[in-house]
């Protein structure tokens, strides 16, 4: 890493990209170097596989291209992806791609309202639905600038394949031929976790100079015959749309997997060496596996191994390593436990990539001292998905890696983590003004605070909009309490309060999952999360808890109250993005009147 005089940070590795370096000449140059390497394996409805060569995808996606310029697709138009992660998302992005198009993806989880805003502030011409349903629902909000809506249940790739016929492929070579790295790629609504959606523009430069970073400094993934990448994250989010294209682009093995109850299922089918996941898939992994040990001896041989995999991970950090003692306590917890958690996740499984939001460290550690890789990055839909990323060897807890190749990383006076290089986005769509403050002489600001060591390695430190001031004029980042309690099993979700109070409180959500299970290994009849509220030993599990997380931080930021409130928070009732992060905006302001309560019951007890 070198540091620049201004502050700033980058990688010593350097690269040039070629105007002619778009996204589709990624699957081109694979296909063209390693023919016959098996790209993706495609899973039919019945459960039947089939591999797919990079030739032959490479077939396809030119087929689908001269599909679409048979349907009138023209250059520099913008076509609507709303779909669940799968082949044919994968497909379809290509082959928009390939005639010069711009992809826009939608969320399944996108509102009707929020779908008319990305039709007609993209200028949308065609829409792709996977079901009928979805084209029923976007027919509601159609715009002016749809042409058509096409569900893929109604055989739409077939319709393409079709259109193709009377389209020579030197349609396509010539549309090819003009494309520029430069031209716009997609448009992505960011789903954000505050105000209404921004058109992020991002160019070919941007998705082509990220994957190359990527191939710089993480080649044991990229270039490895061996690597296999399940994707179960929506497409629409751009870290699992960038990963498509990063695996693609070197000489690993794809699959898809779109609906996340048969991920179990499609793990031990596909066997992958590649976990990409969010924060809270991984809080589930291990709540399910401390819920499935319950409680007695095996409850209490769960919780002593997942203790000697966090300290084994700890004590691998240390020149030394670990101590012989804690190296025998580790290996007796891997034949008790740890070992069984490695086969639900599959035997070729070796490491986990995590981004999208913060990984808390004793997750984090858990996982490293089940014998896997955890690789943490940051990044934002702004910056083509990842601006820093851990490297193998290289991968501190509680940090989020080292800045890109191609890109710069500093931070501000006032702590904010600002980015610029090849990663940054063009700019809003449609919004200068809101383009020009985000981005100051090449400098993209994040929002996010953070710190750089003397290694380069970054840590974000807080959301710089979620800063909490409270009454005393205390500064507190809320993630780093909210973190500490993400894997308890009875939380599903915590929002830490209390600006212009007097102290720091909490709101907490049960997990309805996990409460059962629960309840049952702690010898309680079963009730629903409104009376589970009530009592005793659920509120002593918490209250443990909490006074575990506020260990780590001062008095005046630590958690003084906590109010559990009878709801539950999701993609589809607007309180989650569909990476999994909390709306907290939303969310503070539909339960204001929960936080009122939290200080009223405080104030009538005399805490202050």
């Amino acid at each position: 890493m070198r540091r620049h005089r201004d502050g700033s940070w980058s990688e010593k590795i350097r690269f040039t990209l070629d105007r002619r370096d778009t996204v589709p000449a990624l699957l081109a140059r694979r296909a063209r170097r390693h023919p016959k390497d098996v790209a993706v394996i495609r899973t039919d409805e019945v459960g039947a596989s089939r591999k797919i060569t990079a030739d032959e995808l490479q077939v396809e996606v030119q087929t689908l291209a001269r599909g679409l310029v048979g349907r009138g697709i023209r250059p520099g138009e913008a076509v609507a992806i709303l779909s669940s992660t799968s082949y044919e998302w994968m497909l379809l992005d290509l082959a928009i791609l390939s005639v010069g198009a711009i992809t826009v993806p939608i969320y399944e989880s996108d509102s009707a309202e929020q779908i008319a805003h990305i039709l007609s502030d993209a200028s949308v011409v065609e829409v792709v639905t996977a079901t009928t349903q979805q084209a029923e629902l976007v027919q509601t909000v159609r715009t002016p600038s749809v042409r058509s809506v096409a569900a893929l249940d109604k055989g739409f790739m077939r319709e393409l394949q079709g259109a193709a016929k009377t389209i020579p492929p030197s349609a396509v070579e010539q549309r090819l031929s003009r494309l520029d790295l430069d031209d716009v790629a997609t448009i992505i609504y960011t789903s954000g976790t505050t105000g209404r959606p921004k058109g992020v523009t991002l160019t070919h430069r941007n998705f082509v100079g990220t994957v190359e970073s990527a191939r710089q400094i993480l080649p044991e993934i990229v270039e490895n015959p061996e690597t296999r990448l399940l994707l179960f994250l929506p497409l629409a989010h751009v870290l699992a749309r960038y990963i498509m294209h990063l695996i693609l682009s070197g000489r690993g093995v794809m699959a898809f997997s779109p609906d996340v109850k048969n991920l179990l299922r499609d793990i031990a089918a596909f066997k992958p060496s590649v976990l990409l996941a969010v924060p809270r898939v991984l809080e589930k992994v291990y709540n399910a596996a401390a819920a499935k040990a319950g409680g007695g001896l095996k409850g209490r041989m769960f919780s002593w191994s997942a203790k000697q995999a966090r300290d084994w991970s700890a004590g691998s950090e240390h020149a030394l390593g670990p101590s012989p003692a804690l190296r025998l306590r580790h290996r007796i917890a891997d034949r008790l436990v740890l070992g069984k958690i490695r086969d639900v996740l599959g035997p070729n499984m070796k490491f986990i990539v995590c981004g999208g939001a913060p990984l808390a460290t004793d997750l984090f550690r858990f996982f490293v001292g089940t014998g896997l890789t955890v690789l943490q990055g940051y990044g934002l839909s702004e910056t083509t998905g990842p601006i820093s990323v851990q490297r193998p060897g290289a991968n501190p807890a509680g940090t989020v890696g080292l800045v890109l190749p191609g890109n710069r990383l500093r931070i501000s006076r006032d702590g904010e983590i600002l980015v610029k290089g090849v990663s940054v986005m063009q700019g809003y769509w449609n919004l200068p003004s809101e383009t020009a403050q985000a981005i100051e002489d090449g400098w993209f600001h994040t929002g996010d605070l953070g710190s750089i060591s003397r290694k380069g390695q970054l840590t974000i430190t807080g959301r710089k909009k979620e800063l909490i001031v409270t009454a005393g004029g205390k500064n507190v980042s809320p993630e780093i309490l909210e973190d500490s309690l993400a894997t308890h099993p009875l939380i599903a979700n915590v929002i830490v309060v209390g600006e212009a109070r007097p102290y720091i409180g909490a709101l907490i959500t049960l997990d309805q999952e996990m409460l059962p299970t629960w309840l049952r290994n702690h010898g309680l009849a079963p009730v629903d999360a409104a009376h589970a509220a009530d009592l005793p030993a659920v509120r002593e599990s918490l209250d443990k808890a909490i006074a575990r997380a506020n260990s780590a931080v001062s008095r005046a930021e630590s958690i003084r109250r906590f109010r559990i409130v009878d709801a539950v928070f999701t993609v589809e009732n607007g309180y989650m993005t569909p990476s999994l992060k909390l709306r907290r905006s939303a969310v503070l302001k539909d339960y204001a009147h929960e936080v009122d309560a939290l200080y009223a019951e405080g104030a009538r007890e005399g805490d202050r």
